[in-house]
């Protein structure tokens, strides 16, 4: 009886009952569950039908409502000015609300955020662009090796192992040994972040699980979901440097992670040991399989397509590179054609998550309806990104659109937002473009590759599990290095 009252309530009394959408969404979140939990990340394509049944405005459970109108991606994604929070059913899946990342609160927001504004600045990134070449260059010694063993090298692994490399080195002042690996898989870093991304949906229905799971003993665990282990392990590394740094034993060297959150300008309530782990698990997260996707992404499509793949070398050869051979950042990002390249990656291949915000004292109006305040709404960037208005042909990878836009003096960039917008962008931006940029214009200046073994379908978005998958695993993709040109050709 109860369940029948709530129910009805739910499809004729609740302020969202008014906003279109399945009755069977509305009523309980058992429709989400199933398609998210049970099928793995497939209700992106019911929501995607629900948009294109119902409108732009859907109300997709019976708290939440998903817009994919874009002219109004920036009131749910707003400035500065403007107060907007998260749904902590969205954040509960990290099991870290210290973190800037899961903060609910839009104050202590504010004041975390601005701990990590300058160590993530694009002048800060230059200052540490010796990182970044560094982790480069011994990507590219593994592909020289692969070039002279004539072994197919995982370039997606690759990818994930340039990221964690750099981030962890960004972050913690020295890296965690994955290019050093032949496989790129000697600490896990891969498979730890795989797995939070693959049980994403199910903590945010069971937000207490893994918690549940951190308490219990690690034989228990490693017999219940054995990739968990890695994972803890991960925690307990950072652990004991956040540890380390509390006790003053993280001292000089560059400026790291530890530095910015244990600065005497930071309030002392934040200054422990607890803030400083789940940040820094938090931002390694984010900094690993986000970007390597992004990377994986845009490299196969360059290969895929040869006149690509040589009019980008083309550009990159026409820049005059730094006296140690290397591709100059920030001028790098001022070639129009790389600039498609990688805005078309992360247009197709970034983060397709549902980023939820809640405007807790204000009603937004949207299409004629009204959003209440205090309801959670989203707008996933892939029907941003897919609109075929904005981007025609949405599905086509094509780096010329966005030199058409420019010369037409149209700001399609307003409508890339890989990174969200206001004040809860992605802080570590400008980092991510420095990889982006370096590491393809890189490899395509030294190197001839070929695809092997990577079908369509394993590059395919199938499946939301925060970030893009296939059908089956993880996006995997495979090449031959055919050839390694020299400096001064």
């Amino acid at each position: 009886m109860y369940k029948l009252t709530q129910w009805i309530y739910r499809l004729y009394f609740h302020p969202l009952s008014s906003i279109p959408g399945p009755k069977l969404a509305a009523m309980t979140s058992l429709f989400e569950f199933y398609h998210d939990v049970i099928r793995r990340g497939k209700y992106i394509w019911e929501i995607e039908k629900m948009h294109a049944q119902y409108g732009p405005i859907v109300r997709i459970t019976p708290r939440q409502v998903h817009v994919a109108d874009p002219e109004f991606y920036e009131k749910i994604y707003a400035g500065a000015n403007t107060r907007r929070e998260k749904d902590p059913e969205m954040t509960a899946f990290m099991a870290c609300p210290t973190a800037a990342l899961a903060t609910i609160d839009h104050d202590l927001h504010r004041s975390r955020r601005n701990q990590l504004n300058h160590f993530f600045s694009k002048r800060n990134v230059g200052v540490l662009m010796p990182i970044i070449y560094e982790k480069v260059d011994m990507l590219c010694e593994h592909l020289r090796v692969s070039a002279e063993e004539g072994t197919v090298i995982k370039l997606s692994d690759a990818f994930v192992a340039l990221t964690g490399d750099t981030i962890t080195h960004y972050c913690y002042g020295q890296d965690w040994g994955c290019l050093r690996a032949k496989h790129f898989t000697n600490n896990g870093v891969w498979d730890a972040v795989a797995e939070i991304t693959n049980t994403c949906h199910l903590f945010q229905v069971f937000p207490l699980v893994p918690r549940l799971l951190m308490a219990l003993p690690r034989r228990l665990v490693g017999w219940v979901k054995p990739k968990l282990i890695t994972v803890f392990d991960m925690q307990d590394r950072i652990a004991r440097d956040s540890k380390a740094c509390l006790k003053g034993s993280v001292v000089g060297g560059p400026p790291t992670i530890y530095h910015s959150l244990s600065n005497a300008n930071v309030p002392a309530e934040e200054r422990s040991l607890v803030r400083l782990r789940e940040e820094s698990f938090v931002l390694l997260l984010a900094g690993t399989e986000t970007t390597a996707g992004t990377l994986t992404y845009g490299m196969y499509q360059v290969l895929r397509n040869k006149e690509i793949f040589f009019k980008l070398r083309k550009e990159v050869q026409s820049m005059a590179l730094t006296s140690d051979g290397r591709v100059p950042w920030p001028q790098v990002e001022s070639l129009p054609y790389l600039t498609g390249v990688v805005n078309e990656s992360l247009r197709l291949g970034s983060l397709v998550m549902r980023f939820s915000r809640v405007a807790p004292q204000e009603a937004l109006y949207c299409n004629g309806y009204t959003i209440p305040p205090g309801t959670p709404m989203s707008t996933s960037s892939y029907f941003i990104h897919h609109n075929p208005v904005l981007f025609p042909n949405p599905k086509v990878f094509d780096p010329e659109r966005w030199i058409t836009a420019r010369q037409e003096g149209v700001n399609l960039s307003k409508y890339l937002v890989a990174f969200t917008r206001g004040t809860r962008a992605c802080v570590g931006m400008n980092l991510s473009y420095a990889e982006l940029y370096t590491a393809l214009a890189t490899i395509v200046l030294r190197f001839d590759l070929e695809l092997y073994d990577t079908p369509p379908e394993s590059m395919a978005f199938r499946r939301e599990m925060i970030v893009q998958r296939p059908e089956k695993g993880l996006w995997t993709l495979k090449a031959r290095v055919t050839g390694v040109k020299q400096e001064t050709e």
